[in-house]
């Protein structure tokens, strides 16, 4: 052996090392705990701060590390297809690019990236100086490369992408709730709670308001008597006031704006002028995000807001009360009506009503119903049914089956609900076609379960 290939084979070596170093570098500079590196900065830790720096910058980094995991690549090839003709002729081309590749996937790639997952933090400490440094001498190509790629994304049809980033902060947050959950680590209580914070900025008001047809209203030129009768039995401190009709909303009683005006009217509710004590209604969009809604309320100190559509409807209302139960569920005062909108029964089903929310039932249930093509369990199962099924019938789909237990008009009222087994992805197409409604004289395969 000559010295020239002992140079060439030293050369591939020390290539492959390289690919190996970028590509590790990658994996465990991505997977690092951001919380950790962040903890450990705090406490002094200089190749934490430098591994924080790197992270600030996604772009740079992962684009120095391609194009350095590109040229070493390309070059080990090189070299290995011009010894591999040197030595056996024409032939040698694939047999360098097949002994390459196989070095290159096991020993470059494979193998570094599976070291730098298991040991994230402790590589990505260890390589982030040198990182830095080969960030700094690639930083003319790297930013010529986002020069290009910003103005290829430009052309795209959408513009989401031109400003996304491959560490997003919420879904980097909401895969370690869940695997924490999945470990042990944090119960389903607080991952809700943490999941509903991130989903704030996700929802609409739609999506969590109560629908005009739950809504409590009075109609301001009710009697004083009556009016002060319904706000008495009402279990809510804030209602509504329409006039002429319940679309028409003019209003929102307080009932301490009201107890407040009987003592200044000497206890004569004759006296009253109801209509003067209403503050003036606050109409939102329904396409608002539930976030922006919350520091709306913050920021004007209320509590409560009608919700329109696009043609200025009135489609229900939202309260700040609604939005922090996004967040820790179900809240209940002593003045609150029990809601058994959900129940679950001895075996293993659970009757719900067809207004609660799918929401509502996967987290009380610990399921995953879809909720992005309907809000309500009634609408999911007409959404997966393409008709308004009758009592009785039954359907099958992204691995539960629902029975209709009651319908009042075109409106399902109550629905029966049991996971039938492993539930497949919710992509599964295949899942999510409704079984065939059975008729009269046909057997419910799915009775003796």
């Amino acid at each position: 052996m000559t010295i020239d290939v002992i140079l060439i084979l030293a050369a591939i070596a020390i290539l492959l090392m390289l690919s190996a170093f970028f590509n590790g570098s990658e994996t465990s500079l991505t997977a690092a705990s951001r919380a950790r590196m962040h903890a450990l900065e705090q406490e002094g830790n200089s190749r934490a701060r430098t591994v924080n720096r790197l992270l600030a910058m996604p772009e740079r980094m992962i684009g120095a590390i391609l194009i350095g995991n590109t040229l070493v690549d390309v070059l080990a090839a090189s070299l290995a297809t011009s010894l591999g003709v040197a030595i056996v002729g024409t032939a040698g081309v694939a047999y360098a690019t097949a002994i390459v590749s196989l070095l290159i996937i096991i020993f470059s790639s494979v193998l570094p990236k599976t070291y730098a997952l298991a040991y994230s933090d402790r590589v990505a400490l260890a390589v982030a100086p040198v990182m830095r440094f080969v960030i700094l001498m690639l930083t003319p190509p790297t930013t010529a490369l986002e020069f290009i790629i910003r103005q290829l994304l430009k052309l795209t049809p959408t513009k989401e992408d031109d400003k996304a980033n491959i560490l997003a902060a919420h879904e980097e947050l909401r895969g370690t709730i869940e695997l924490s959950h999945k470990e042990g680590a944090v119960g389903r209580g607080d991952a809700n709670m943490l999941g509903g914070v991130l989903d704030l900025k996700e929802l609409q008001v739609l999506d969590i308001m109560m629908h005009r047809t739950k809504m409590e209203t009075i109609n301001a030129d009710d009697p004083p008597e009556r009016i002060v009768d319904a706000m008495l039995k009402s279990q809510y401190s804030r209602v509504p006031l329409w006039k002429d009709s319940p679309e028409n909303i003019v209003g929102v009683l307080h009932v301490k704006d009201l107890l407040a005006a009987i003592g200044r009217a000497g206890w004569d509710i004759a006296r009253l002028e109801v209509a003067s004590l209403a503050k003036p209604a606050w109409f939102v969009p329904d396409t608002t995000s539930v976030k922006h809604q919350l520091n709306q309320f913050l920021k004007l100190k209320a509590q409560l807001a009608l919700v329109v559509d696009e043609y200025g409807e009135v489609q229900g209302l939202i309260t700040l009360e609604d939005i922090l139960e996004e967040i820790v569920g179900q809240i209940t005062d002593e003045h609150d009506t029990g809601d058994a909108a959900i129940r679950p029964q001895a075996d293993g089903t659970v009757n719900a009503d067809g207004t609660v929310a799918v929401r509502d039932l996967n987290r009380q249930m610990d399921w995953d119903l879809p909720d992005a093509e309907a809000t309500t369990i009634a609408g999911l199962v007409i959404h997966e049914a393409q008709t308004i099924p009758e009592p009785g019938q039954a359907f099958t789909f992204h691995g539960y089956r629902f029975e209709i237990l009651r319908k009042s008009r075109n409106k399902i009222t109550a629905v029966r609900i049991k996971p039938i087994g492993p539930r497949p992805e919710r992509g599964d197409a295949a899942a999510a076609r409704p079984a065939r409604p059975r008729t009269s004289g046909e057997a419910d395969p799915m009775a003796s379960g």
